[in-house]
């Protein structure tokens, strides 16, 4: 993984309609632990790690790095997001050099349904565009994923290529802010 590139971190919350967007704490252990641990969570991931694993593994501070977001409901961790520059060697570019920011996310499964997913992408995506105006934003997820395939329309992403990848076929679609700083990603978010 490298650096997200010179920016600020972290930066200010970013506050939604119901969101809170911030670097992660000491308290958001346990939240980390379930995610990593929950079956529904690694179906499309590459499967749930077991609990004992992700607790020897999580730190005190997990996630605590450029490019992380922890997303709060009513103070409550119940997912996460990530902008982290897309490996060279992987399949799946829009620029020849590579390193294309891509966005990920895992929420809980108890937030799924309800659109916090939707409205804390596109926060993070208007944070992005303001701190790298005019970069591109990929995302890539298999096409089995339908709840996944349907944020990233909603989100604006447009398809690139699907590939064969982790022994599934993926999507792979890009995002782009306008210079104007309107984006795909336009939802009732506010930064």
């Amino acid at each position: 993984m490298t650096e997200l590139g010179p920016s600020t971190w972290p930066p200010a919350p970013i506050r939604t309609e119901r969101l809170v967007l911030h670097e992660s704490g000491a308290r958001d252990r346990a939240a980390f632990i379930e995610l990593f641990a929950s079956p529904e969570v690694g179906t499309y991931i590459g499967g749930a790690r077991s609990r004992d694993e992700v607790e020897r593994a999580v730190p005190e501070v997990p996630g605590r790095r450029p490019g992380l977001f922890v997303v709060d409901l009513d103070g409550a961790m119940i997912g996460m997001i990530t902008l982290d520059r897309r490996d060279a060697e992987r399949p799946g570019h829009v620029r020849p050099d590579g390193g294309e920011a891509e966005l990920g996310y895992m929420f809980l499964p108890r937030a799924w349904g309800r659109g916090y997913a939707a409205e804390a992408c596109a926060a993070a995506l208007d944070w992005f565009g303001g701190a790298f105006p005019g970069e591109p934003v990929v995302l890539c997820t298999q096409t089995a994923n339908d709840r996944a395939m349907r944020l990233a329309a909603k989100l604006g992403f447009t398809e690139v290529e699907r590939f064969e990848e982790y022994g599934a076929e993926q999507w792979f679609g890009v995002w782009s802010a306008d210079p104007a700083g309107h984006d795909g990603a336009r939802t009732s978010a506010a930064g």
